[in-house]
């Protein structure tokens, strides 16, 4: 429970502060047009090694490790948190990167959980206080297609490395955008909503992710029914079962209201937080 606990984020809003904004999801068109325009780095976050991104990548991409280079970190047995900020600034200044640049991610695009790290990502740099920050919707896999009409790439690709010059970053963490073990339990007593990301299973108790000390949910949570890529067949029965006393989330209800996402990794609920913006929620 201290490890989902850890990982418990605000859904921030795209209308949060006054500075230039970006739309979540840009596509390959988008891509190709602004390619080549200054003041935009793109982030290969394809979770390829380095030598996989030498052999073919948008072209100008920046090659960075999800894993490896820091985005996230270990804090008093807590795994996947934010890391300080002056690691942060350290961190995105080497990538060329600085307050007033686009940051484009992509990600590999080749299953749904490829944009756990892209949105990851995307979060910590809205946590930072960066808004000028999109993802390329069909990641890599999209970009690098070929077109069945033409059987000819649909999009080029360089090869090589990129060396980006570091440029100056200043990290200004929105502190709004943070939830601590007292917002939750302040939240508990005052009924605000609190979703949980995590596959079913995990939900319901009958099975606990290595990242989790304790298996089960926060008091009062809700559940969103998405896929259970952990179940056996047998498993996903008991939990339709158990889902039905438990309460499944419907986005609707929580329209309008504050409410609390929260999962076992910070990566669930960045992506979980993602797809809260086109419906409108805070």
């Amino acid at each position: 429970m201290r490890a989902l606990i850890s990982s418990i984020v605000l859904a921030g809003s795209l209308a949060i502060g006054g500075a230039a904004m970006a739309q979540p999801l840009v596509d390959s068109g988008w891509m190709k047009s602004n390619l080549e325009k200054p003041g935009m780095v793109v982030l290969d976050v394809t979770g390829r090694t380095q030598a996989q991104y030498a052999s073919g990548h948008l072209p100008g991409s920046v090659f960075t490790d999800y894993a490896k280079d820091g985005w996230r970190v270990n804090i008093d047995g807590a795994a996947g948190k934010l890391p300080p900020a002056a690691n942060l600034e350290k961190l995105i200044g080497s990538l060329g990167i600085d307050n007033a640049t686009h940051v484009v991610r992509v990600p590999l695009g080749d299953k749904a959980v490829d944009m756990g790290a892209a949105t990851r990502i995307y979060w910590t740099f809205k946590v930072a206080g960066h808004d000028k920050v999109s993802i390329l919707d069909g990641g890599y896999t999209e970009w690098s297609r070929i077109d069945p009409k033409t059987k000819m790439p649909a999009n080029q690709l360089a090869t090589g490395g990129v060396q980006p010059q570091p440029k100056p970053f200043k990290v200004s963490i929105r502190q709004e955008m943070l939830v601590s073990t007292a917002d939750v339990q302040k939240a508990i007593e005052n009924n605000v909503p609190l979703v949980d990301n995590r596959p079913n299973d995990f939900y319901v108790g009958l099975s606990v992710s290595p990242a989790a000390t304790r298996s089960g949910t926060i008091p009062g949570a809700k559940n969103t029914w998405s896929q259970t890529s952990s179940a056996t067949v047998e498993l996903k029965a008991l939990i339709s079962s158990a889902m039905a006393s438990a309460g499944v989330f419907q986005p609707r209800v929580f329209l309008g209201r504050p409410f609390i996402n929260l999962a076992t990794s910070f990566s669930q609920v960045c992506e979980a937080s993602l797809r809260s913006v086109p419906l409108g929620m805070n």
